[in-house]
C-alpha cells in the first residue's frame, strides 16, 4: 500500500513469513497520512490474530473520533492504547480459548503538526538521519530490563532464550509503561515502523541501507520485507515507511 500527503510519502506492508501458518500482524495507514500503526499478536493462532486487529482497530477509531479532543496528544495517545487493551481484555472475557491473547503496538501520530510515537512491546520505531539509524523506541522485554540493570550484555541479548519475552503487552490487567514521546523530524528524515519479525532477522546496517537507497517508499517496504525473509522469515514481518520531504512544513 502507497501514500503521499503534503510533504510526507508513506507505504506499508505485511507478509506472512516463511514458517508461520497465518499472519498476526496488523497495520494501520490513515491516507491523510497523520496516523499510522503496526500491532504485533500473540496468543495462539486465533488469539493473536484477533488481539492485533482488534487493538489496531480501537486505537484507530479512538484517535480519528477524538482528534480535534481539547486533550493534549500524549493523553490522547494513552487514552487510546487504554481503549484497545479495555478491547481486547473484554474479548478475553468473552472468549476464554483467547484468553492468553495479547499483542504490542506502535503508533506514529501527526497532531496539530507535530509527530509523537507510543508503543508498547517490542514492535519498534526508527529514525533514519542522513545514513544514521536510530532505534526510537526501547523494547518491553524481559532482556532489556535485564541489560538495563546489568545482567545481561548487549551481545548476549541476541542470543539469549527469552529475548522475546515480553514485559509488557496490550491485553494485561496490569498494563502500566506505555511510553509516549514527541518525535522532532527534520526534511530528510525516514521513518520505519515493523514488527519483530523485521528487526530480529536484519541489522541495523542492513536495515540503514535498505531505507538509505530507496527509490520510493513502496520499494523500501517490499525490499526489507524480502531480505527479512531471506535472512529466514521465521516470524510474520509488518513494516510501514514514512519519509519526509523537503517540502514538508515542520
Amino acid at each position: 500500500m502507497n501514500y503521499s500527503s503534503e510533504g510526507l510519502a508513506f507505504a506499508g506492508l505485511t507478509d506472512i513469513g516463511l514458517q508461520r501458518a497465518t499472519n498476526q500482524d496488523s497495520y494501520y495507514i490513515s491516507s491523510q497520512g497523520d496516523l499510522f500503526i503496526v500491532a504485533d499478536g500473540m496468543g495462539g493462532h486465533a488469539g493473536g490474530q484477533e488481539a492485533s486487529r482488534l487493538s489496531t482497530k480501537t486505537i484507530r477509531d479512538y484517535l480519528t473520533t477524538h482528534r480535534s479532543s481539547t486533550l493534549s496528544s500524549p493523553a490522547l495517545l494513552r487514552q487510546a492504547i487504554a481503549a484497545a487493551n479495555s478491547a481486547v481484555l473484554a474479548d478475553q472475557c468473552r472468549h476464554p480459548e483467547r484468553a492468553d491473547m495479547g499483542t504490542t503496538v506502535v503508533i506514529v501520530m501527526l497532531r496539530d503538526r507535530r509527530f509523537w510515537c507510543a508503543h508498547v512491546g517490542d514492535s519498534r520505531l526508527y529514525l533514519l538521519r542522513e545514513h544514521s539509524l536510530i532505534q526510537v523506541t526501547k523494547d518491553h522485554t524481559w532482556v532489556a530490563q535485564a541489560m538495563l540493570s546489568g545482567g545481561l550484555t548487549s551481545e548476549e541479548i541476541s542470543t539469549h532464550p527469552w529475548r522475546h519475552v515480553l514485559s509488557q503487552c496490550v491485553g494485561r490487567e496490569d498494563l502500566a509503561g506505555v511510553e509516549i514521546q514527541p518525535l522532532e523530524l527534520e526534511k530528510g528524515d525516514r521513518l520505519l515502523l515493523c514488527s519483530d519479525g523485521l528487526s530480529e532477522e536484519l541489522s541495523d546496517e542492513v536495515i540503514a541501507g535498505c531505507l538509505a537507497s530507496m527509490l520510493t517508499c513502496e520499494t523500501a517496504v517490499a525490499s526489507l520485507i524480502e531480505t527479512a525473509k531471506t535472512q529466514g522469515g521465521r516470524d510474520n514481518i509488518t513494516a510501514i515507511v514514512i519519509a519526509i520531504s523537503e517540502s514538508a512544513k515542520l
